[in-house]
């Protein structure tokens, strides 16, 4: 079996990867957050440092791509080949507003005949792996059969697939009947994206789909990063662990940031998932919420390891 960690904007940048790298069960592969091509540059200073060689020692990183274009995508896969990496993911899967208003992420998916043309140019010319992670729709998961008609056209890498339409956004139920769907008729490998936040939902599905060998975890991961020694080995993580990724994120993000607003926003942000590994969490998760500097975060933060018990 295979696991990947999600691409979630704003969290799993590489602070975050080398600091859970360093302290939990290494997964497979760690995509990392969507690049969007710029036109008169490759990347910027941030997106240099996500991508560096020494920022992602250890760990097989696939870095994604979010674009409409197919001359922009093989620009960016040249120059992040020419760094070393051999795959590259593209993703049809982001539901935000803003990027579906412009056709990319899961907005590229209303336009079948202009994904497919996509498809043949980049597959003609390019020399890297190509995954692809996606939805299976934007309206309505009738969608989803055309769509992965295209797909089996061309020999992706992997088909990653998150069984929602864009409309769903992170609500809603997974519609596991398009993810059996493509089971039954895909061509590519699949790997199931999808609301797997336990040790039980895991077990549930590989007794449901046991010949589907990858699966990728996102939002669960954040909130428990423990979550795959549980599903690994049945350990669960300790209190002690938990505390030193902690630090080590709240030190690396501080390293990182000038003044208090910027590493308080980073670590709000992964606290508005990982408080819920606590029982009885919720006033000390709003007084992490509210903390405006760093000896007021740092007193909630001891308040909550001291008094909540990991559930």
């Amino acid at each position: 079996m295979k696991y990947y960690l999600a691409p979630l904007e704003g969290i799993t940048g590489y602070i975050y990867r080398n600091a859970y790298h360093t302290y939990f069960e290494d997964f497979d592969k760690y995509f990392l957050p969507f690049l969007a091509p710029h036109e008169n540059r490759s990347f910027n200073t941030k997106e240099k440092n996500d991508l560096l060689p020494e920022h992602n020692e250890g760990i097989y990183a696939v870095p994604q791509v979010l674009t409409n274009h197919a001359e922009a995508f093989l620009r960016i896969a040249g120059d992040l080949q020419a760094m070393g990496y051999s795959e590259v993911n593209l993703n049809l899967g982001c539901p935000s507003g803003t990027v579906v208003a412009k056709g990319r992420g899961s907005g590229f998916l209303r336009n079948p005949k202009e994904l497919d043309d996509f498809f043949a140019q980049i597959f003609e010319k390019i020399s890297m792996k190509i995954s692809v992670k996606t939805r299976v729709g934007i309206d309505s998961a009738a969608e989803w059969e055309e769509l992965l008609a295209i797909y089996n056209r061309y020999p992706l890498e992997e088909l990653i697939v998150h069984p929602r339409i864009q409309k769903d956004f992170y609500k809603n139920a997974p519609r596991m009947e398009c993810f059996r769907l493509a089971a039954d008729v895909s061509e590519n490998v699949l790997c199931y994206n999808g609301d797997l936040f336990t040790l039980g939902e895991y077990q549930s599905f590989r007794e449901e789909y046991p010949k589907i060998d990858r699966t990728m975890y996102g939002r669960g991961i954040i909130r428990n990063p423990g979550l795959l020694g549980e599903i690994k080995s049945g350990a669960k993580v300790s209190m002690e662990v938990l505390r030193d990724f902690h630090d080590k994120l709240y030190h690396d993000y501080a390293e990182l940031f000038s003044g208090d607003k910027n590493v308080l926003f980073k670590m709000k942000e992964i606290w508005s998932y990982m408080a819920e590994s606590f029982a009885d969490s919720d006033k000390y998760a709003k007084k992490i919420r509210k903390a405006q500097r760093s000896a007021d975060y740092e007193a909630a933060v001891n308040a909550l390891f001291r008094d909540c018990e990991l559930q």
